[in-house]
């Protein structure tokens, strides 16, 4: 038995496409939603995940493959991303490593989804809490640090797609808290300060940071020149009417975005597009800062929820709460085995697209639930539907990287961190019987042992 299962991949096999289109009901997938979360004393290294009857999990790659912090240390495997475009596309996974103050310094691992070789990809002392990646449309990577004042790179590899060529660092997309990472049709790249910007606040200000930014390049694939933005917006809770404002300062985009006016949300964690609708993990809820009457002094306030999904219309700049606990998701109460506990919606962190359009989200917490959000939306731009898909066992681990590959609409990837599992860091694959994914089926791995 292994005892660390820090990241592990979740390959999820769905149907065809147009029965995803179809299948509204079940949230885009053939799946019957669970009733409640996953319970710790129900812990099974070997199948960590509890999953809707019909589906089943292998590893893709763990620290029996690649070891890169020994010694009992956590790998801390984070997000994922596939060479979406370019020569053999959809063959290698890249991954980020979230690992804070280690000698050996942060890194980014590749796995060949065909033949099963790990290796890093590339690391450096200085690196620190790697998080975000990205494949770019001009077959690049990008990844950051989350870290204040974290460094945004982009890597240009080399024609084996399992070595590096050039790690560039681009400033200009902003020196900020980075987690979330993504880029539209035009070039502009999306990213998020994962900052509490509303009890933290900055040198004393608060609210402060915790905003999402857009970075406009001048010329379209090149992050060396261009103009870094904030979102503003009008209205209570940060959802109302937006605008980006701008440009700022991106060395010091925090503190020059909220001089811009620019919004601060609680801790927002990941970004993703669809149809062009950007959303947004806001992991925790809001805390803002009055004065007690009585005593003069600072107190806070919050709100009975612990986390939303925002969703920013990129035409009109419309800011709508996509999923918010109490209104389209249960509120979380207590833990599973509790008395009078709720399985609900806590601490989103991770967001990604499932192949027909729904949006997938998974949570920073124990137990680390994974959710499917229809797109379709009430007259308040809320989703229609929202069903927990899967939810993780592992007494110690949350789950984070979710994400589909565009050229395998059959594996639904995520990570998992700081596991109970001895050496359990790794990828994992989640796929419906009978169908078998990249992640999986390819590599002919097995269950975990």
């Amino acid at each position: 038995m292994k005892k660390n299962l820090l990241a592990c991949a979740v390959a999820t096999v769905l149907v065809s496409g147009t029965a995803l289109a179809d299948d509204k009901g079940h949230h885009g997938f053939n799946f019957k939603p669970l009733d409640e979360s996953a319970n710790a004393a129900d812990w099974n290294p070997a199948a960590p995940w509890k999953l809707p009857m019909g589906f089943t999990q292998a590893v893709v790659s763990d620290e029996t493959d690649l070891n890169i912090y020994d010694g009992g240390r956590d790998d801390w495997h984070d997000m994922n991303t596939v060479n979406e475009t370019g020569p053999m596309a959809g063959r290698f996974m890249y991954r980020t490593h979230e690992v804070r103050g280690v000698p050996e310094g942060g890194a980014v691992s590749v796995v060949d989804l065909r033949t099963g070789e790990t290796r890093i990809l590339a690391q450096d002392v200085s690196w620190t809490a790697l998080d975000g990646i990205r494949w770019t449309p001009w077959n690049t990577l990008v990844f950051a640090e989350e870290t204040t004042g974290g460094r945004f790179f982009e890597i240009v590899l080399n024609e084996d797609m399992m070595s590096v060529k050039e790690v560039i660092d681009r400033p200009l997309v902003g020196r900020l808290a980075h987690e979330g990472i993504d880029i539209d049709a035009d070039g502009n790249v999306y990213v998020v300060d994962e900052h509490r910007g509303r009890t933290s606040g900055c040198s004393g200000v608060v609210p402060c940071g915790g905003g999402v930014y857009k970075f406009v390049p001048e010329v379209y694939g090149d992050l060396s020149r261009g103009s870094l933005y904030v979102l503003k917006v009008d209205g209570a809770d940060g959802v109302g009417q937006g605008e980006w404002v701008g440009p700022i300062d991106p060395l010091t985009a925090r503190e020059s975005g909220t001089a811009a006016g620019g919004q601060s949300y609680q801790r927002p964690e990941d970004v993703e597009i669809i149809d062009g609708r950007l959303y947004v993990a806001i992991t925790e809820g809001p805390r803002d800062v009055v004065t007690d009457p009585a005593t003069g002094m600072p107190t806070f306030t919050r709100e009975l929820y612990e986390g939303r999904v925002i969703a920013i219309d990129l035409d009109s700049l419309e800011v709508t709460n996509f999923v918010k606990p109490g209104v389209n998701v249960p509120v979380e109460i207590g833990r599973p085995g509790d008395a009078g506990h709720q399985s609900g919606f806590d601490s989103v962190d991770n967001l990604a697209e499932a192949p027909n359009g729904d949006l997938i989200m998974i949570e920073d917490n124990k137990p680390s639930d994974i959710w499917f959000a229809s797109t379709d939306t009430n007259e308040f731009g809320a989703s229609e539907k929202v069903g927990l898909f899967a939810s993780l066992t592992d007494p110690e681990a949350e789950g984070t990287g979710i994400y589909f590959s565009p050229l395998d609409p059959h594996t639904l990837y995520v990570n998992v961190q700081h596991s109970a599992a001895e050496d359990g860091d790794g990828t994992w694959a989640i796929t419906r019987e009978g169908r078998g994914g990249k992640g999986g089926r390819d590599r002919g791995r097995r269950d975990r042992d």
